[in-house]
């Protein structure tokens, strides 16, 4: 379980984040498709979906706009299933939606390939990216970590059985992923935050079990001993919205995830320590231990996986702003439990004054 650091509301104004260019990749190939569709299995229940945390307009008059969100891949299936249907019913503004790694949607906001009036993003330096052009501002709200996701067919399933209930050490996935024919799934770091928690995950574990050297890259796919782990250029990369739907078709035997997309979509997995799986904020120092170069020579470390939400531009400024709103609102937050996640004391950064009064008032402010 992630456990927050701070539940006080904090105030960055004129906090800069460095960040070097990035190409930015196109999202045509990253929008929610089919292929989400055919790993969607039944809907989690949603409690409190139609409640009173209604943000239409006085008078009666029914919402005109829409919430365009671009959102962390991760969340493709909360958003589109869920999340996005709730929201709709409980304000009447029209949602629509597209999921890709956070980093290369920062990049393809910043180039104006793609406008939305939403973005939720894993971490906030894919946000911070876009200051001060698109938003002076975002808001933290819930956490998760990292498992290791399994296809229940695969000729290792007896031995993923085996760890995942502990009669085998945690140790031997490693191992196992190492085998050459092993055939792993992830996302690629250099534009996705969860690709470089996985890896970030792989070298707390290898320092952690005193695994042989060179293991994390075999595992990566990279070549043992090479220097550059945050290389794309690795037949274990997947695009994120479709990585589940391989592991569920069989083309995989396990492939990285966040324990909440594992809990929402039915997957097997095995959950990971605290100490490696970046889910525990108490735990922010080791995870920093971890680190990987990516795309323009910039170095990233391991931190703890939060979610982060801002609006971006004035398109249609009333149905973002209601997004954001009813995410922060109760009802916004029992879909985001009983998805997976660990709900955190909302906490802005950056500029309070750009918050909208709407979404500041579900902040206490």
């Amino acid at each position: 379980m992630v456990t927050q650091k701070s539940h006080d509301v904090q105030d960055t104004q004129g906090r800069q984040v460095g960040r070097s260019p990035m190409r930015a990749r196109r999202s045509s190939g990253r929008r929610w498709t089919s292929a989400m569709a055919a790993v969607a299995c039944a809907g989690l229940a949603v409690a409190a979906c139609s409640s009173g945390s209604s943000t239409s307009s006085s008078g009666g008059a029914k919402p005109s706009g829409t919430a365009d969100v671009a959102y962390a891949g991760s969340l493709a299936y909360l958003n589109e299933k869920l999340f996005g249907p709730a929201f709709t019913k409980a304000t009447g503004y029209a949602y629509q939606g597209r999921g890709a790694g956070s980093d290369a949607l920062s990049a393809e906001i910043a180039s104006g390939e793609i406008t939305p009036n939403v973005f939720q993003s894993v971490g906030g330096d894919p946000i911070t990216a876009l200051e001060p052009k698109f938003t002076k501002w975002y808001i933290r709200y819930a956490a998760t970590s990292i498992v290791v996701a399994y296809n229940p067919k695969s000729k290792y399933a007896s031995q993923f059985a085996a760890i995942a209930s502990g009669k085998a050490p945690l140790a031997s996935l490693f191992t196992l992923m190492a085998k050459p024919g092993f055939k792993l799934g992830r996302t690629d770091p250099n534009i996705d935050p969860q690709g470089r928690s996985f890896i970030f995950m792989l070298e707390l574990a290898q320092a952690k079990y005193h695994l042989p050297a060179g293991i994390v890259s075999k595992i990566l796919g990279v070549g043992a001993g090479a220097a550059n782990l945050g290389s794309a250029n690795s037949p274990t990369i997947f695009e994120e919205t479709a990585l589940d739907a391989r592991l569920q078709a069989g083309q995989l035997d396990a492939a990285s995830a966040y324990l909440s997309q594992a809990i929402q979509l039915h997957l097997k997995y095995i959950t990971l320590p605290a100490d490696i799986n970046l889910g525990d904020f108490a735990l922010e120092t080791q995870y920093a231990k971890a680190s990987v170069t990516i795309t323009g020579n910039v170095t990233k470390m391991g931190k703890p996986i939060v979610l982060d939400v801002t609006t971006i531009g004035t398109k249609d400024q009333a149905a973002a702003d209601a997004f954001v709103k009813y995410l922060l609102s109760p009802a916004g937050r029992a879909v985001y439990q009983q998805g997976g996640y660990t709900l955190l004391t909302p906490t802005a950064f950056g500029a309070m004054s750009s918050i909208p009064a709407s979404i500041r008032h579900e902040l206490g402010g």
